[in-house]
């Protein structure tokens, strides 16, 4: 005899007694109830909050009576709901990208391990208000994981798994006056997590919200509320299928439903009634109901313009009383795709500006709170992400609620992803059919009334088949409205959309040619299979730690050809979890952090924003690059540009422009043009009235343009920057006079065994004979320098150096050549060191080393004058491309502020800098830092003129470029052998000395890919060319006077 498998881990099994799918609705007495009370009806009650709860590892430990009455579960703990309960000390957290965790084997698909799968009891009691008597009463979750059964009153009430769909089930006939108890059994794994292999963090729990409704015996079950419009996308009609369901067992005769259409002030548009029907059900019975209406010249909701009605649904018996009211938000918008395959909202062509969105909390996991969601969307707002996709899950529905009502367009991605065995399943398997289309279907019922869901998308990673084709076929069912997504159809003969993953810049080039496309080394798509198709990157510019290179040239794309429609930066938020030493101190953990084995490390890491929701360096080049307002120089000299508005619904009579104009980044000039009259995809020839300055030599002129919101927003304050634009103003700048060598005081130079020693006035400099480099720097008595300025081609690997050999160690082997260079300096050979007194002010060394990696020796040129300046000049050929040019020392940890002329404030990288406006910019070095989740390269300055390292006296010295090719700098309270050594930002420690680096350029840091370092060829700093470049160090003291006019005196010549 075959034992009869459990519920979870039996594929055909999906639920038991579950209601079926409907849209999120509260059922209300009345109109008044909906509009002046809103969420709380007085029919629905919350659940959550705390809850007994007890925690095994493996079923058979379970307390399997605890459902019972009588149970006793005084000393059972209590645990808030919703929450993960491994973020509440039962069990660990495990992190993996396509491996299954190992209670999960691809191999036993679709058994789960007895001895690895633990079980959550949760007992909650509740009092039922006396006016739900005579109606009927539902349980509703939003979301349990993975697998769990639940008991009322210790009856059997029903299972369900598919955890991130919700799970309702009608308790009417288990309820009893006065106390209840609820009892939930909850599994970590099931079968279903065979279908939930995404990349994240496997939780497990109630980690979504818990609540009873009740309704009346004649209940509206559903209703989907969508539009069409005429050709002009003025008009509309609006369409409406409501599900009404009779309760009881009798006949129920003539029942009227009514609708009602209100705007933002709550007033009826156009009749009070849109329409009404009155018709009979059948005792146990659902009808479908069709109503329409044509609604003249509704406000149109776009991302641009969230404008949303309030829906009412009034349903009445014959004596019309009212039996209850139900309601949505609704937005009249059409999706469309164009002939050339462009996506169309409401007749115009929309560029997706996305993000991929993890639903993740550092405290609370997948539990994300009110608060974070709406952080979330406020964050996306102000910086210009007009989309993001549900990767890869339905999240949370407040979410889409919020999106509806900030603008935001939603690719609402089902709950399947099997990357670990796509190619065994779903398939076209039959066993596997129930449950896919279950999680599809379940999707699409939640929340097809959200205006912001545009797309619906079939799933991630997981393969392809009969399947794939039946959730469309099931989704078309229930609404034909949008278009629907899926990347693994490489054949093109499912999805709407031409999608593929990390496609480079010059991929999608070819996709808007319509040229043949070879996709993952191995598929190939003709043109003919994707024409007329949107193009679209459902995850791009993957934004691994030091990240998001080369970003601007995708933007160029999409904005050439209609058929590239955008993409999902992958990915929103870092998945990293707080986590505390013994010593205190915080720092975020990802995989392998709480001995989860397997685990896949830091690639969890991937946001443009920390997991706290700070900004990392990649969200202000997002903001820039996706900004909507772009300015072009039509005759600078004159003060004319062209303001080119992007918005595609929305004038620009929103902001207002405020300019300045800036010598050497202090400004001169300033202004504000209150009003722009730019309509949505138009330009404007506008002059910004400038007057021309008297020019200085040795200066440069910036003409800077602010658009900020002239009042306050639903997502950003009064005066919040929308978009900016900088451009360089074309002076002829007149060429500056030099220093006068002869004023300066004469040198003296010792030859020592060991070392030289320049003496001048008020300084002295040692040069080290052996460190062949500047070993101190001595000015009235305060020294510069604490260890050796030498030379530095090594960089601490960004994760987008590492590649795939962060996973796989055994890539290390074909990365000699990137290893090469961390040691590269340190066995740098000298080969010569020659001093020459040029004049009696003027002393050179010059330096010839024989480094590994080079094809020419590297020859450095260090020149002393008599006022304290040292020139510093470098040129190699390298044999090997490189990973940085430049220099390093450390210097006293009272130096610890930087003020530079050039790019910032945030770090800014080769590939990178887009975002960096020119400026004159400040702060601690503490502050200057990135701190990325798994240490890196961090805190590089691009394109600078100068900077100033000092202390509390305003004391130091200034770096100034002398060879024209602008320097890259970067300072840290730590070395870069810490920095390189570090796994976590809590083993970062801090020196007593500061580290400088003064480059002339590291290679970029690409990011198309997710597991090939992708540095674009301009960005590399490529083998058999000579490269050159230089600096000045000069002394600085607050009585010389301005720091900007000592910094730009012109390089000395001899």
């Amino acid at each position: 005899m075959t034992k009869e498998k459990n519920d979870w881990e039996n594929c055909t099994v999906i639920g038991r007694n579950k209601e079926p799918y409907h849209n999120t609705l509260v059922p209300y007495p009345n109109k008044q109830s909906v509009l002046q009370i809103k969420k709380k009806s007085p029919f629905y009650m919350d659940l959550n909050g705390n809850w007994k709860f007890h925690w095994v590892k493996k079923p058979s430990d379970r307390p399997i009576d605890f459902y019972k009455e009588d149970y006793d579960v005084s000393d059972w703990a209590e645990i808030d709901v919703p929450s993960n309960w491994q973020l509440r000390g039962y069990g660990i957290p495990i992190y993996t990208n396509v491996q299954y965790p190992k209670s999960v084997k691809k191999w036993r698909i679709p058994n789960i391990d007895h001895n690895y799968n633990p079980v959550g009891s949760y007992q909650k009691k509740f009092e039922i208000p006396n006016d739900w008597k005579d109606r009927e009463i539902f349980i509703h979750f939003d979301g349990v994981k993975s697998a769990f059964y639940i008991w009322i009153n210790g009856e059997i009430v029903g299972y369900s798994q598919g955890s991130m769909n919700p799970a309702e089930f009608n308790i009417t006939k288990y309820i009893k006056s006065g106390e209840n108890l609820l009892a939930a059994e909850v599994y970590r794994w099931s079968d279903g997590s065979y279908l939930e292999d995404q990349d994240m963090w496997r939780f497990s729990g109630i980690f979504r919200g818990v609540y009873l409704f009740a309704t009346p015996k004649i209940h509206i079950r559903d209703f989907f509320a969508y539009c069409d419009m005429d050709e002009e996308y003025k008009d509309a009609i609006l369409y409406l299928r409501i599900k009404v369901k009779n309760y009881m067992d009798k006949k129920f005769e003539k029942c009227e439903i009514k609708t009602s259409l209100l705007d933002v002030t709550g007033e009826p548009i156009a009749d009070e009634y849109l329409s009404k029907k009155v018709f009979d059900l059948d005792p146990n019975k659902e009808n479908i109901i069709q109503l329409e209406k044509k609604i003249e010249n509704p406000n149109k909701w776009t991302a641009e313009t969230p404008y949303l009605y309030t829906l009412l649904l009034i349903l009445s018996d014959s004596d019309n009383n009212m039996l209850e009211v139900e309601y949505c938000k609704f937005g009249f918008r059409k999706i469309e795709i164009g002939e050339n395959g462009e996506f169309l909202v409401n007749g115009k062509s929309i560029i997706f500006k996305g993000v991929n969105r993890h639903e993740h909390d550092p405290d609370d996991g997948r539990a994300v709170p009110l608060n974070r969601i709406i952080e979330d969307i406020e964050i996306m707002k102000q910086n210009n992400i007009n989309a993001v996709r549900t990767s890869h899950y339905p999240n949370n529905p407040i979410f889409y609620d919020l999106c509806d009502k900030h603008g935001i367009y939603v690719m609402d991605e089902n709950n399947l992803e099997s990357h670990g065995a796509r190619r065994k399943l779903p398939k076209g398997k039959r066993k596997w059919r129930e449950s896919v289309l279950d999680r599809m279907i379940g999707m699409v019922e939640r929340d097809k009334n959200h205006p912001s869901v545009v797309i619906w998308s079939l799933g991630n990673e997981a393969g392809n088949g009969k399947n794939f084709k039946l959730m469309k076929e099931a989704t078309l069912e229930i609404d034909k409205t949008r278009p629907i997504h899926y990347e693994g159809d490489y054949a093109q003969k499912t999805s709407d959309f031409f999608s593929t993953m990390y496609s480079t810049p010059q991929e999608m080039e070819k996709s808007g040619q319509l040229k043949k496309i070879r996709y993952m080394f191995i598929h190939s798509i003709k043109p003919k299979q994707y024409a007329g198709k949107p193009r679209i990157l459902c995850e791009y510019a993957h934004c691994m730690g030091n990240s998001l290179g080369n970003f601007q040239d995708f933007m160029d794309v999409f904005e050439k050809y209609d058929n590239c429609v955008g993409g999902f930066i992958w990915d929103f938020i870092d998945q990293g979890l707080r986590k505390t030493t013994e010593d205190g101190t915080e720092y975020w953990a990802y995989g392998g952090d709480f001995g989860d084995k397997p685990n896949d490390g830091n690639f969890c890491i991937n946001g443009v924003i920390l997991p706290d929701r700070k900004p990392t360096p990649e969200l202000y080049e997002v903001k820039k690059v996706y900004q909507n307002i772009k300015v072009h120089p039509i005759d600078l000299d004159k003060g004319l540009v062209k303001i080119h508005n992007k918005y595609n619904f929305i004038p620009l009579d929103f902001v207002k422009l405020s300019w300045e104009m800036t010598e050497n980044g202090i400004k001169l000039q300033d202004g504000t043009i209150e009003t722009l009259n730019i309509a949505p995809g138009s330009e404007l020839e506008l002059k910004i009235p400038f007057k021309k300055p008297k020019i200085r030599a040795n200066c440069e002129y910036h003409l800077l343009m602010n658009f900020s919101l002239k009042g306050n927003s639903l997502w950003a304050d009064k005066n919040h920057i929308v978009a900016w634009d900088q451009l360089k103003l074309p002076y002829q700048i007149p060429e500056g006079t030099y220093e006068k060598i002869e004023e300066m005081e004469d040198l003296e130079v010792e030859d020592k065994e060991n070392y030289i020693i320049i003496n001048g006035n008020d300084f002295r400099i040692q040069f080290g004979k052996e460190s062949a480099a500047i070993e101190s720097y001595l000015y009235k008595k305060t020294e510069f320098i604490s260890k050796p300025l030498i030379p530095n081609f090594w960089r601490a690997p960004t994760d987008n150096d590492l590649g795939l050999a962060r996973f796989v160690p055994l890539v290390k082997i074909f990365m000699r050549s990137f290893f090469s260079w961390k040691k590269s300096c340190k066995k740098r050979k000298i080969r010569a060191i020659e001093t020459d007194k040029l004049r009696p002010q003027v002393v050179r060394i010059k330096v010839k080393s024989k480094i590994p990696n080079g094809k020419s020796p590297l020859e450095t040129i260090y020149t002393i004058y008599g006022n304290g300046d040292v020139f510093i000049e470098n040129s190699f050929t390298p044999k090997k491309n490189m990973i940085r040019f430049g220099m390093q020392m450390e210097i006293p940890k009272e130096f610890n502020k930087m003020t530079w002329f050039g790019k910032g404030l945030h770090d800014t990288m080769w590939d990178r800098k887009s975002s960096g406006l020119v400026g004159i910019h400040s702060g601690f070095v503490e502050d200057l830092i990135h701190d990325y989740v798994r240490p890196q390269e961090n805190g590089n300055k691009s394109d600078i003129r100068w900077a100033l390292l000092s202390n509390e006296d305003d004391q130091g010295f200034i770096i100034s470029d002398i060879s024209g090719t602008l320097l890259n700098i970067s300072a840290w309270p730590y070395t870069q052998e810490d920095l390189d050594s570090a796994d976590h930002t809590n083993e970062l420690p801090r020196r007593d000395t500061i580290t400088l680096n003064v480059d002339y350029k590291q290679r970029g840091i690409g990011g198309d890919s997710v597991i090939f370092t992708g540095i674009h060829e301009e960005y590399k700093l490529k083998k058999k060319r000579k490269y050159s470049y230089g600096f000045r160090i000069r002394p600085y003291e607050k009585n010389m006077g301005n720091i900007t006019d000592i910094a730009i005196k012109k390089p000395h010549t001899i």
